[in-house]
């Protein structure tokens, strides 16, 4: 399976094929819609006219679970088309839940203990026994610099075999990450974040952007 959302994850719609059918779950040839991995939700989206209901990622495949009264079958063309806005708020947010967790981790060295991206807010959890918000204003300070850079983000394979992928900030940090990515930095924008207190020596921050709704977020750049 081809998973054209890593190669250009801007393409909202394409015409694709049906490989295999168990049921109401479908396999694709090609694919631009995302699976639950790493914390950031799936796309929504729809293949054949028939809405996508969830998706399972089993080894370097995605199976997609459609409406029990479809009609797909193994060899029909089809055309695959996913929620672009809702995409464009994941990648953002994932994002910038991959910058705030790199600059704590080098200003804090705290350890990650969860984390989750979804189309309104991102969170990370950490092991912390202090009010994590004191450091917010220093975080925000590196986070807004990076983001005013304009910096462009790499994007590539650490395994092809495995597909494992990585992205790369150069001069700042190479971290392994599965997700989908914009271009630049620039392209996350400014975030305000929230202190979440959750108990046991546990502190959480949330992520919100500032400007979640883009009049005209770019598309197949």
């Amino acid at each position: 399976m081809k998973k054209v959302f890593w190669e250009n994850p801007y393409q909202t719609q394409l015409n694709t094929k049906v490989t295999a059918v168990d049921d109401n779950r479908v396999l694709l040839d090609e694919t631009i819609a995302f699976s639950f991995c790493g914390g950031q939700e799936s796309d929504a989206g729809q293949i054949g006219g028939f809405p996508i209901l969830d998706s399972e990622i089993v080894d370097t495949l995605i199976y997609y679970t459609l409406p029990a009264d479809h009609t797909l079958k193994a060899g029909d063309p089809v055309y695959l088309e996913i929620d672009w806005k809702r995409r464009y708020k994941l990648m953002r947010l994932h994002f910038a839940a991959e910058l705030i967790l790199e600059i704590v981790t080098h200003k804090l060295n705290l350890e990650k203990i969860g984390a989750h991206i979804s189309e309104e807010k991102s969170r990370i959890d950490f092991f912390h026994s202090q009010n994590i918000s004191s450091h917010f204003p220093e975080i925000l300070a590196e986070y807004n610099q990076i983001i005013e850079r304009d910096l462009p983000i790499k994007k590539g394979y650490t395994d092809e075999a495995t597909q494992r992928r990585y992205w790369e900030i150069e001069g700042f940090s190479k971290v392994s990450c599965g997700g989908t990515h914009v271009k630049s930095t620039a392209e996350v924008g400014l975030v305000n974040l929230k202190r979440v207190n959750i108990g046991g020596g546990k502190e959480r921050i949330e992520i919100k952007l500032q400007e979640p709704d883009r009049a005209n977020p770019p598309q197949n750049p």
